[in-house]
């Protein structure tokens, strides 16, 4: 049986990857604008850590979407 908490964490994570990768930003430059490590910023979109909803927050800012985009994983299938 897979762990629903363990997926939405890795579609999340490959959300922000994929939305950092858009803007054309480094795992750093993102840590940066939000103020989060580069080595959190890692860990979060491999899904080896569940972030807080203030962490998506500001994330989201960074990655200019809202909270609401960031998390909707409906779009993506692992």
């Amino acid at each position: 049986m897979v762990n629903k908490d363990v997926k939405i964490t890795n579609k999340v994570g490959l959300k922000i990857k994929l939305l950092r990768n858009k803007l054309g930003i480094s795992q750093e430059e993102l840590g940066f604008r939000s103020d989060i490590s580069k080595t959190q910023i890692g860990l979060i979109e491999r899904g080896a850590s569940s972030p807080t909803i203030d962490t998506l927050n500001k994330i989201a800012k960074a990655l200019e979407v809202t909270l609401v985009d960031l998390v909707d994983t409906s779009k993506i299938d692992l």
